[in-house]
């Protein structure tokens, strides 16, 4: 009795099926989910960082608490000015 040998089916051109790393009805989803962590991760670092001082300031630079305080001195001395007429 002599068995029959089958020959080995060549698959030439055919590439097997790949079965995807992610089920495509939850891609988006886990897409998004990633961004989100790694957003919150980059905003949770940047907040808690040590902020640097800040540098010199420019010349004749007045800040808007020291231009309020003048604006205020400037003003009670004109109505000081308008009492004493």
């Amino acid at each position: 009795m002599a068995t029959k040998i089958k020959p080995a089916v060549r698959k030439t051109g055919k590439k097997p099926d790949k079965k995807p790393l992610i089920d495509p009805r939850y891609k988006s989803l886990v897409n998004t989910v990633i961004f989100l962590v790694v957003a919150l991760i980059f905003f949770i670092v940047n907040n808690t960082r040590y902020e640097p001082e800040s540098g010199p300031l420019p010349p004749l630079y007045k800040s808007k608490v020291e231009q309020k305080v003048q604006n205020d001195s400037i003003d009670s001395v004109k109505v000081n000015q308008q009492v004493n007429n």
